[in-house]
Order: structure tokens, then sequence, then C-alpha cells
């Protein structure tokens, strides 16, 4: 027996006057609604209905019976609600999990204009490294495609980068601007440790030519594992960098970094939002993704379009999310996704290639 079926039809009977006016309502044959109402008898174990033929009266059971079950159902509804409102509407607390510099250049420039469009919606953001990544317990988490996670996460691609190579404009005045990638082996260079790092090798991507592989030999004069430091290091004249582009984009544009070796890259980058399952996706967490598409991919065009010597990113433009007034104070850094994809349309993962050091 459904029992709350069976609630829900003993309730009908009462409020609509009898079984077929009751069946009308619920959609119902009048030999279901008579079924569910002796079950319901049957399981209480006493009589809710004297039953005639001109007439259906609730007995004293029935009554007391009909005054708890009015609030249960009452209170079922309102949890029902509350449920569809959980999935349909833009609101409650949305939980993301990243890595820090994922934290700090990709979900932070984004609060204020999410917030601003969707203020009904808090969020949480947790930082953990590539290892302590706990996708199940978060309704979205960044990760680079090369971090492993299992098979029935529903990982949805964000963005696609790649590493360029830049200094500051005091550092090239200093030590003068390479013109050939061979030259990296007389500048200083700052390195970010990564999966496949050789600290005495660069390997360089031609774009224009297949992404035909250099490999320049180089001495470090940095070697760190955080992408922040090598960024400030290069801001402040310690050397050459790699960094992703839409990360360098902002400081190329006010001119505190200069990108050299135009048009060779060090790498390409994929970003990708990780659920934990594709049932049941609430309104605000859909909506935070979409728009964390559409802003960190349009940012990424704008840099290719300031840098047009080869197509590196796919120029994908949200016609109704205009840019905010600060975008060239953020950046959406993919620095940790240490594997390469070719860039591709939402929802559908490109095949990966090996990561390269940068």
């Amino acid at each position: 027996m459904d029992r709350l079926q069976s609630m829900k039809v003993f309730q009908a009977v009462v409020s609509e006057g009898g079984f077929a006016a009751a069946a009308r309502r619920m959609d119902l044959s009048p030999a279901v609604v008579t079924r569910l109402i002796d079950d319901l008898e049957q399981h209480l174990g006493t009589r809710l209905l004297q039953r005639t033929t001109r007439k259906n009266a609730l007995t004293e059971a029935g009554q007391a019976y009909l005054a708890r079950l009015r609030i249960i159902l009452s209170d079922i509804e309102e949890a029902e609600n509350a449920m569809r409102a959980h999935t349909t509407e833009v609101a409650g607390l949305l939980r993301i999990q990243a890595q820090p510099v994922m934290a700090v250049h990709i979900l932070a420039p984004q609060v204020a204009e999410f917030r601003r469009l969707h203020p009904g919606v808090s969020l949480d953001i947790h930082t953990a490294s590539a290892s302590e990544l706990a996708i199940e317990d978060f309704d979205l988490t960044l990760l680079g495609a090369g971090c492993e996670f299992d098979a029935n996460v529903v990982a949805r691609p964000i963005v696609s980068s790649v590493g360029v190579v830049c200094a500051s404009p005091r550092y090239l005045r200093a030590a003068g601007t390479p013109t050939e990638p061979e030259d990296l082996s007389r500048h200083a260079c700052l390195r970010l440790r990564m999966p496949g790092y050789r600290p005495g090798v660069l390997r360089l991507l031609h774009p224009d030519d297949g992404d035909r592989a250099l490999d320049v030999s180089i001495d470090p004069a940095l070697v760190v594992d955080h992408t922040d430091t090598v960024l400030q290091a290069a801001l402040n004249g310690a050397g050459i960098c790699a960094l992703p582009m839409d990360l360098a984009a902002p400081y190329l544009r006010t001119g505190q970094l200069r990108r050299v070796l135009a048009p060779w890259i060090t790498n390409r980058f994929t970003l990708y939002a990780a659920m934990p399952s594709r049932k049941f996706v609430p309104a605000r967490t859909r909506a935070f993704l979409e728009f964390l598409i559409d802003r960190t991919r349009w940012m990424l065009a704008e840099a290719e379009r300031a840098w047009p010597s080869s197509s590196l990113v796919p120029q994908v433009v949200p016609e109704a999310l205009p840019p905010c007034p600060d975008d060239a104070a953020t950046s959406t850094a993919t620095a940790t996704a240490s594997e390469g994809r070719a860039p591709r349309r939402p929802g559908r993962p490109s095949q990966s290639s090996a990561p390269s050091a940068s």
C-alpha cells in the first residue's frame, strides 16, 4: 500500500464530499479510490468513514485521524515545495572547493559580479591541495584534468589556456629581450615546480607548427612550487617566467609584464569543474557554473585578441554577460592544471596530451 497516497485520497474524499469527486480531483478511477481507503482502514485497524448510499460521514476515529493528517500532509507539502525550490531557485549556500591558486585567481575575481546577479546565493569556498580534494563533499570542485578523481564524478571543462613566456620591463631593460628560444640560456629564469619538471630544461611549443616542441637549456634563478611566488618575483624584475595566458593577461595589459618569444608557448592547460552527481543539481550550482564558464572564456578570448599572433584559445564571447568594469585587474589562472587539452565547446572534454614542464 502506498500509505502517503492513501492519506491524500482520504483527505480528498472528505474535502470533496465523496469518492467520485475525489477520484476526479486526483485523476484516479473510483475503484482505485475505494481500494486505497479500504487499505488505509485495514492498516489502521479502524473504520474512518461511515458509507451509505446517500453520503459518507466521518467516524469519531476518522475525525481524529483527519485532524492529525491535515497537519502531516501540510508539512509534507511544505517540505516538497522547499526541496523543489532548492533545485529550481537560484538561492542558498553554494559550497566550492579549489586549490589556493584557483581560489585566488579564478573564484575571487568573480564573486562580486555573481553576487550582483544572484544576491540570494552565498558562497562557501574551501581551499585544499590537489591530493586532498574531496569532490563528493562539495557542490563544485575546480581541478586540472591531471588530478585523479572517481570515474563516476561529473567533470565539465571550464576553460583551456596556454602558458606564455614573459618578464617585467625593468628586467628586460637590464638584461635585454630574448629574440630566440636559445637566448633563454643567458637569462635568469623563474620556474614553477610541476609534475614532469626538469630544472635545467624549459620545453617550448610552436602553435603555428603543430605544437613542435623545442627543449631549451636554462639555469633557473628561482624554483618554487607556488604560482603566486613566481608571478610576484617576475613583477619585481627577478627574471623571465612562464605563466598561463589568463593569469598574465591583466599584467600584460597594464605593461607590468611583457610577453617575449611569441608565438612560442610553454604548455596547454584545461580547467574542469567537478560535481559529485549530475542528478538534481541545484539551480544555484548550475547558475554559477555557467557564469564561471562564460566569464573565464570571455576573459581568455580578450587576452588572445590582445596578442593575435596565433589562434591559441577559442573565441567565446558571452552575449548576455557584459564585462565587469575592473576586468583588467582580474584573472582566471589555470596554473595548477598541468595537462594539455585542445579547446572544445562546453560539455565535450577533449583528448588529453602529456604535460610539458613550464
